[in-house]
């Protein structure tokens, strides 16, 4: 069973810089990691492949630095990985980042695909959903726990506001999980070593067959008109005392602020 992984290399938190001209990211020699929520879908896809064997095959989009997350991928237990790396590939949007995806999942042949819900760095939660419309194959999106799964089937629990559906589909299919999911495993020794040696397969846009009109900035059909940190706020009011004294309070505040 051929299992394919998506991971994105995102900015550490506290390192967020942003391309004035462009209004995107900017991710070269800044400090980065593994999208938490794709660590659980990794750590799905390791579990799928102990279970009923087959290889997990992470891929990434992104600049050479991002090689760096598709080893600690293998130091994880990942079999392969492949970086999708190529400056016609900046600044794609998420239309244009599953296109390109799509097409080099095309050439997997892939059974199982597994994202992560959203990226931390865009909450968009666009991407995997669109893969899948790209490669014409079902999706469940919300995934908190893999119920079964054999040759050509897959039962899952789909995480709802009020609980959660119980899903089945056919293979292929294409996952987004959250965290509930699973623990993901950490790095063993003989993981690191191996990531280490493991040979990173690096494809341009030619490779994959994509379209220089679908792809990077030029092929992004949405782009950021602007990017800004929402004002800090300190005008927060503390209410003491008993409950009936903090709603006297309430009200007579509200009434001063006019909001009744």
């Amino acid at each position: 069973m051929n299992i394919v992984v998506c991971i994105k290399q995102v900015p550490d938190t506290s390192e967020v810089r942003i391309n004035p001209e462009t209004n995107t990211l900017i991710r070269e020699g800044i400090q980065s990691i593994i999208n938490p929520y794709d660590l659980h879908a990794l750590e799905a896809g390791l579990q799928i492949r102990d279970g009923l064997g087959g290889k997990v095959i992470v891929l990434t989009m992104g600049p050479p630095q991002a090689e760096n997350a598709l080893r600690d991928a293998i130091a994880m237990g990942a079999d392969e990985a492949v970086l999708l790396t190529d400056r016609a590939f900046a600044g794609a949007d998420t239309w244009a980042t599953a296109y390109t995806l799509a097409k080099a999942i095309e050439k997997l042949e892939a059974d199982i695909i597994l994202c992560g819900k959203q990226a931390i760095d865009g909450d968009t939660a666009q991407v995997g959903p669109e893969i899948a419309e790209f490669l014409a194959i079902p999706h469940i999106a919300y995934i908190k726990k893999i119920e079964e799964v054999k040759e050509n089937y897959i039962r899952v629990h789909r995480l709802m506001d009020d609980g959660y559906d119980i899903v089945e589909s056919s293979l292929p299919v294409l996952l987004t999980v959250v965290k509930e999911l699973n623990n993901p495993r950490l790095p063993s020794l003989k993981g690191k070593m191996a990531a280490k040696k493991t040979e990173i397969k690096k494809t341009g846009h030619s490779d994959i067959g994509a379209e220089e009109d679908n792809i990077g900035l030029k092929g992004s059909p949405t782009q950021v008109k602007n990017i800004f940190a929402p004002d800090v706020k300190s005008d927060r009011i503390m209410l003491d005392g008993s409950s009936e004294e903090k709603v006297d309070k309430l009200i007579e505040e509200l009434r001063r602020i006019k909001c009744i």
